[in-house]
């Protein structure tokens, strides 16, 4: 079987184990169905996900142009404590902002390698933890907006890590503590404005399944860049992840905008 089209982030569907499927132009392809099969990889070119002109990406699937102009790629994607709209302040597109930040947003623990603390928007639950390949995750908090969910994070970022260590995330080197105790311990860190928010349902807890057959014991990131055309058996899935038999790990977000051809 052969494909062709831009990559994009893998779609996902929460089932056991989790459904990750590639979608294309005019096709998709369920990952799953490819493990304990070879795939092969050719990158071909360049697609801006914004313009959909075929311009080098310069980073998360914007050519330059698009990254330094596109609403949906402000500072505040990043670091949510930037946001302004519910000041009425734009950063390069008030409607589009307000659209996305003024909305409710969860502060949550996730454990995929250790700790880490993270916002997403409600709608993108549990799409964000699934994404980032937590084995578990448990709401802290709710809040009406994305600026308030960002000084949450940032307040906590002095007691948890804010980022996933990919390797020991894909070599399955996960802490083993109790998430919902960690949670327990957490309201005194809380900025004043949003302890009102705290979530007490402390029995909320969310595992995921990934579908693994195998994990590596060491990793080497595949780098389209430099290594145009690469084959190997699909042994698993894990966050935007594929990884491979011969411990080669491909990072799908990563390679957003890239144009590429298939073959199972």
């Amino acid at each position: 079987m052969h494909y062709e089209g831009t990559l994009s982030k893998m779609a996902t569907e929460p089932t056991e184990p989790i459904q990750y499927f590639l979608v294309f132009e005019d096709s998709f392809l369920n990952m799953n169905q490819v493990l304990g099969r070879d795939l092969s990889i050719e990158f071909t070119g360049y697609q801006c996900l914004e313009c959909g002109k075929r311009k080098k990406i310069f980073r998360q699937g914007f050519c330059y142009d698009c990254f330094y102009a596109s609403a949906s790629a402000g500072d505040w994607i990043m670091r949510p404590e930037l946001s302004t709209a519910h000041l009425g302040i734009a950063d390069r597109d008030l409607d589009y902002e307000s659209s996305v930040q003024l909305q409710p947003h969860i502060v949550y623990l996730a454990l995929s390698s250790e700790v880490k603390v993270g916002v997403t928007r409600k709608t993108q639950v549990p799409t964000r933890w699934i994404d980032q390949g937590a084995d578990e995750a448990v709401t802290i908090l709710e809040v009406p907006n994305r600026y308030l969910a960002g000084i949450t994070e940032v307040a906590l970022k002095n007691h948890f890590v804010d980022k996933t260590n990919w390797r020991k995330m894909l070599q399955n080197e996960v802490l083993t503590l109790d998430l919902l105790e960690e949670k327990g311990r957490i309201f005194d860190f809380l900025p004043e404005e949003v302890r009102p928010y705290f979530n007490t349902d402390l029995n909320e807890h969310l595992k995921i399944n990934y579908p693994v057959l195998a994990y590596p014991k060491k990793v080497t990131s595949l780098n389209l860049d430099k290594t145009t055309r690469y084959s190997g058996k699909l042994i698993g899935i894990k966050g935007q992840y594929l990884i491979f038999e011969d411990g080669t790990v491909f990072n799908i977000r990563g390679y957003e905008g890239y144009r590429v051809s298939l073959t199972v």
